[in-house]
């Protein structure tokens, strides 16, 4: 078991567009069906794996190419020192002045290593000046618990 961290900043507007952040349906749509809706179904299988966007369930890191992982770790604590660095050097730009509170923080990074402890997976989001939008995630690989059946993207 190995531990994967992913960093995605970018416009706010960019960040809200959940449908290319969704994975596609299973199942393409049936025969008959409306060509908007094929071509819908077909773009979204076509982007969503490529796209660097934050996906909605952190799992779904893992099926982005290598070149999204910023970093890799056997350990969770190095994993979470990893986040807490992350979140040092973002917190001046955090739009809410509570974001910015190290005590704040440093639970995060706390309860991070706790989770990465368990196998589970790490996700934290903050809006930024401007409007931006930080998203930091640490996914926990080989196999991730939530979702065992994605291979890891580093082999």
């Amino acid at each position: 078991m190995h531990h994967h961290g992913y960093l995605w900043t970018g416009s706010k507007q960019l960040f809200d567009q959940e449908a290319v952040r969704r994975p596609p349906h299973p199942e393409p749509p049936p025969a008959g069906s409306k060509l908007e809706l094929i071509q819908r179904y077909r773009e979204v299988s076509a982007e969503f794996p490529t796209v660097d966007l934050p996906p909605l369930e952190t799992a779904y890191w893992l099926i982005k190419p290598h070149s999204m992982v910023r970093g890799t770790w056997d350990e969770a604590k190095e994993a979470a020192a990893w986040l807490g660095e992350r979140l040092a050097e973002y917190a001046p730009r955090f739009a809410s002045k509570a974001g910015r509170d190290t005590t704040r923080l440093t639970l995060l990074v706390n309860s991070a290593a706790e989770r990465l402890r368990e196998s589970g997976d790490v996700s934290h989001g903050f809006y930024l000046e401007r409007p931006s939008h930080l998203s930091l995630a640490v996914v926990t690989c080989s196999p991730n618990r939530s979702m065992p059946e994605l291979a890891c993207p580093i082999s």
